[in-house]
Formats: structure tokens, C-alpha cells, sequence
């Protein structure tokens, strides 16, 4: 990864699995903020889950959860009052972490990227190939990717591998305000953009 275009990446299978306690699943933790931060203390965190049979969710309480479905046939997430289902082509949905659904698999496991808050706005969004994105004025921005494909950041550009994560090599640097465009390399590669506003406080969820 460009140090002079002030990024890292983070493949997501250097980073360790750590099973559910429930048999379910696992998930990869690429990325907390504050760094180092204990479970407790988070604002941010973002993750990649596999999910390899059909139970509920963990809930967060105080949490405000982005969800996509990434790769696999997708899911039916059910709370009380109604039911989604989400595939890789689906958008991403925003959830309470309290308020934590059924979950059950359409065709087999999935793979899953979360974008967790706790009193942080922020968002997740599914990248259009060859059309520009821009994060609101001032926000931490990052890209997840499950394929091989270019980002563009203004003038700079350089070319991602597969299934992981580019984001600011330092979190408290100045932004960039310059739009990011996403290509794939293939028509499989997708790709999400997240985005955070790390010096704004967010009201958590009731």
C-alpha cells in the first residue's frame, strides 16, 4: 500500500477468526478506533463475520449497527415487528445493536462486513463502479473490497487486492476532501465505502 497516498490495507485473512461462542460463526476484527481500545471502550469497530448456521445476533447495547452481506447466497434477519432479506446485492441496512435479530441462512454461509457505532455518526454505503463517492465534509472515510479492482482517490490511484480493507494509516490526520471511485477487476469484485465523523459525538441509540 502507498505510504504517500497516507493509506494501509488490511487483509482480512491476516487477521484471526475468533469463533462464536455459540458455534455459529466467526469474526475477524479489522479495525477499532480508538486503536487498542477494549470491547468495552470502542466507538468504532469494524468487522467481517462468517456465518455458518441459522441463530440470532449478538446484541450491542448503545451500539448503532450497519450490516452487508458481502459474499454467499445471503440471510433473513427477523426482529419482532418485521423481516429483510439481504443478499450481496442488497444495500447495506442500519439497525439498534440492542435489538438484535434472528438470523437464518438462504443457501448456505455468508460472509458479512459490520460497521459498528457507539456515539459516533457514520455510515456504510455500497460503491458503484466508475462513479465517484464523496464522505461528508471533514469524515473518516475507508473502503472494504471482496475483489481485486483500483481505487481512485483524486488524482492518485492504486490498485487493491481482494477481501480486505484500505483505510488512513492515521486516524487523526487531516482528511482528504478529494472524491474515491471504485473499479472493479471483475464483475464478482464488490466493494462498500465507510465513513465516520471521529471528532463529532452522535446520539446513541434509544
Amino acid at each position: 500500500m502507498s505510504e504517500d497516498l497516507g493509506l494501509q490495507w488490511q487483509a482480512a485473512e491476516a487477521v484471526a477468526a475468533e469463533p462464536w461462542r455459540n458455534g455459529g460463526g466467526s469474526t475477524r476484527t479489522l479495525w477499532v478506533w480508538p486503536a487498542g481500545a477494549a470491547a468495552a471502550d470502542w466507538r468504532l469497530r469494524i468487522s467481517l463475520a462468517d456465518i455458518t448456521r441459522d441463530g440470532p445476533f449478538s446484541p450491542f447495547a448503545g451500539v448503532r449497527r450497519w450490516f452487508a452481506v458481502v459474499q454467499g447466497a445471503g440471510v433473513n434477519l427477523a426482529w419482532p415487528q418485521q423481516a429483510q432479506a439481504l443478499t450481496p446485492c442488497s444495500p447495506p441496512i442500519c439497525f439498534d445493536g440492542a435489538q438484535a435479530p434472528g438470523c437464518s441462512l438462504i443457501g448456505g454461509a455468508t460472509r458479512d462486513l459490520n460497521l459498528m457505532l457507539r456515539g459516533v455518526a457514520g455510515g456504510l454505503v455500497k460503491a458503484r463502479p466508475d462513479e465517484a463517492w464523496q464522505a461528508p465534509p471533514g469524515a473518516w472515510r475507508a473502503c472494504f473490497c471482496t475483489g481485486a479492482g483500483h481505487l481512485q482517490t483524486g488524482h492518485d490511484g492504486l490498485a487493491l487486492p481482494g477481501m480486505g480493507l484500505v483505510l488512513p494509516a492515521a486516524a487523526g490526520t487531516p482528511p482528504d476532501q478529494q472524491p474515491w471511485q471504485w473499479t472493479p477487476a471483475s464483475a464478482e469484485a464488490r466493494a462498500w465505502w465507510l465513513w465516520a465523523d471521529l471528532g463529532a459525538t452522535a446520539q446513541a441509540p434509544a
